[in-house]
């Protein structure tokens, strides 16, 4: 592995990396839910605990996977790996991040068969809710302050957070503009060739992606072979930018109205327990897979939603490797990144009202910025608490003694 992608502290400790990888990628895997969340631990545990990276350099991978296709915290996971201990690395902390995550989900889905989902649950996910967005809240925060020191930097983040606000531009987008006004900045002139190509880039990945939905077979209603199921997801997973929730919003398009495998109903079932699963809410693909399949069916849906990520990260991870050293990938990363912070930033912003939705969930999203903030307790237990209060809450509400909102 080259100098540059070793890490000066914990990448050194004596604690053999392939059993470190495995209890601490599987921890995160067994105890994170929700992508903010799930950032946010992974930020506090392998940045400020384990140190395996620096603020600049988490930042970076968040960037990259911000701009390849793919779910964004496998593939952070993936990176984080591999800079601890190259490509297996890499392989072995996406493993184990997602494997919790679907064994959860196929017990839920079997689970949900039989009893349905309780009021307790839902009274669970309201409490679960603000504290996500205050976990992430805190992890932009800390990120921000390392990297937006100077003028340019911030301007680059305002910019990138109206256009993400303001304009029909797309987070891929945006980060290509900002990469490209970072080259201009900070190392050339190159501007309108580098632009060209990254947009060309995306625009050829969506052609594909309408041309394979035309060709997948299968009328609409029918119930689908295990072969279209797996074409279908493999297809969303390759070239659908923007992370979970945009390969979400592709999936229920698909699945319920465009091929009406699943009814609203059955789709709508399938987040809530996707809610409650660890690890990457992708993990709905399994879910969906079960519903058609049967634990085959999760099992294939599963892995032909997440491989695509398991590749397309480590084949570009070497070569973003050996460019970040370069003068004008240097340059570049120094657009990209404070437009991951004001992308970020927005989408605080814009699931600030389904997160906290009335006075209650406020107060659980303050208190757990200030907890997390002011104090070393994890976030696992912090969400535990707020869960707690959902359910509370949830009881109250049906005694009577609770005003819904």
């Amino acid at each position: 592995m080259s100098e540059h992608t070793r890490q000066p502290a914990a990448a050194e400790s004596a604690a053999p990396p392939w059993r470190e990888i495995v209890t601490s990628f599987f921890k995160v895997g067994s105890t994170a839910y929700g992508g903010p969340a799930i950032l946010g631990m992974l930020q506090a545990e392998f940045q400020e605990a384990r140190q395996w990276v620096t603020k600049p350099r988490f930042l970076e991978g968040v960037a990259l996977v911000n701009v390849l296709p793919g779910a964004t915290m496998v593939q952070l996971s993936i990176f984080l790996g591999y800079v601890r201990a190259g490509w297996r690395g890499g392989l072995l902390a996406g493993l184990c991040f997602s494997l919790p995550g679907f064994v959860v989900m196929l017990a839920l889905a079997l689970a949900y068969a039989t009893l349905g989902v309780h009021p307790m649950v839902r009274g669970a996910l309201y409490g679960l809710g603000p504290v996500v967005l205050g976990v992430f809240v805190l992890a932009v925060y800390r990120l921000g302050s390392s990297v937006l020191r100077a003028l340019p930097h911030r301007l680059i983040a305002l910019a990138a957070a109206l256009a993400a606000l303001a304009s029909p531009l797309g987070t891929v987008t945006i980060l290509l503009l900002a990469g490209a006004v970072g080259l201009f900045l900070f190392h050339s002139r190159r501007l309108g060739g580098v632009a060209v190509l990254a947009l060309a880039v995306a625009l050829v990945g969506i052609a594909l992606l309408r041309w394979t939905q035309a060709a997948l077979p299968g009328a609409p209603g029918e119930t689908p072979g295990l072969g279209s199921l797996v074409a279908l997801f493999a297809t969303i997973g390759t070239f659908t930018f923007g992370g979970g929730l945009s390969m979400i919003a592709l999936m229920e398009e698909q699945v319920v109205r465009r091929l009406h495998w699943l009814s609203p109903e059955e789709f709508i079932a399938g987040l809530a327990l996707g809610q409650l699963t660890p690890g990457p809410i992708l993990m709905v693909a399994a879910y969906v897979g079960y519903k058609l399949h049967g634990a085959v069916g999760a099992l294939a849906g599963a892995l032909a939603m997440f491989l695509p990520s398991f590749v397309v990260t480590l084949a570009v991870l070497p070569l973003f490797d050996r460019m970040r050293s370069l003068a004008w990938a240097k340059a570049v990363i120094q657009g990209v990144v404070p437009a991951v912070i004001g992308v970020m930033v927005v989408a605080i912003l814009r699931m600030w009202r389904s997160a906290a939705p009335d006075p209650l969930a406020t107060l659980v999203l303050v208190a757990t910025v200030a907890v997390l903030h002011l104090s070393r307790v994890t976030p696992m237990k912090v969400m535990l608490g707020g869960a707690a209060v959902g359910v509370l809450r949830s009881r109250l509400v049906a005694l009577g003694a609770w005003a819904r909102p």
